[in-house]
């Protein structure tokens, strides 16, 4: 734990010398909100039916963007390459990094979750489960961000990993169509989709007061995917030289 805790302090000093990442991470999903409320404008009804899980929505890809990019920064400049050199274990190592962008994740899902509810009045019964999800969602991002990653050779190479990742679960997570609607193909690989979940339980905190017994499913659900994530990131972290 001790190594874990300082790999994630090194990471959050880095973040915090880069203000254009903090922004990316704190103000961006924000702004992403306030503009799809005013898309709406007209038709609050539509931000308050879909509104929650672009509250999801935003934050994950954020995360994911983020910590994908970094960490093949991390690689090509070879401070990976020089830490695998010491006794820090590969999962230490994720570790310390899943800590630190996690905490990134919170602070995202609290401002965001803020901005959403009590700025631009978003109807949700459960504020308190609200920036639970997100944060969640926020660390999902983040756990395949780390996965995606050891794939990447070069930053752009981790951006194109986007349109295979995270565009399908769009598509698929029953923010454009209700999953029960689709082809039973598509359904069974939305089923397979941690994000169908997560769109899941927010339309489901849009429209009742009480937590049920599926919104539980879905948290254990989203968490076995973040640790199922972390997991395989640090069995194919690999050093570039021998």
């Amino acid at each position: 734990m001790t190594r874990t805790i300082a790999t994630a302090r090194r990471v959050l000093q880095q973040l915090a010398h880069d203000p254009r990442s903090i922004g990316m991470i704190v103000v961006l999903p924000s702004v992403l909100l306030l503009l799809f409320k005013y898309v709406y404008d007209g038709n609050p009804a539509i931000f308050n039916r879909v509104g929650p899980q672009m509250l999801g929505i935003f934050p994950f890809v954020v995360m994911f963007l983020v910590t994908s990019v970094t960490m093949v920064r991390e690689r090509t400049s070879g401070t990976l390459e020089r830490l695998l050199t010491t006794p820090l274990r590969r999962g230490e190592l994720i570790g310390g990094y899943g800590v630190a962008f996690g905490a990134a994740a919170l602070g995202q899902a609290l401002v965001t979750s803020a901005v959403a509810i009590w700025l631009l009045d978003m109807d949700v019964n459960t504020p308190w489960a609200v920036v639970l999800f997100a944060v969640v969602d926020a660390v999902l991002g983040t756990a395949l961000g780390l996965l995606m990653s050891a794939f990447a050779v070069t930053e752009f190479q981790a951006v194109q990993f986007m349109p295979l990742v995270v565009v399908p679960q769009l598509l698929l997570c029953g923010l454009l169509a209700p999953r029960d609607s689709m082809p039973d193909i598509l359904r069974w690989l939305s089923d397979a989709l941690p994000m169908s979940y997560a769109a899941d339980a927010f339309s489901e905190l849009g429209s009742t007061s009480d937590s049920t017994s599926s919104l539980g499913k879905d948290l254990v659900i989203l968490l076995g995917c973040c640790a199922l994530a972390l997991i395989g990131a640090s069995l194919t972290l690999r050093r570039r030289t021998p």
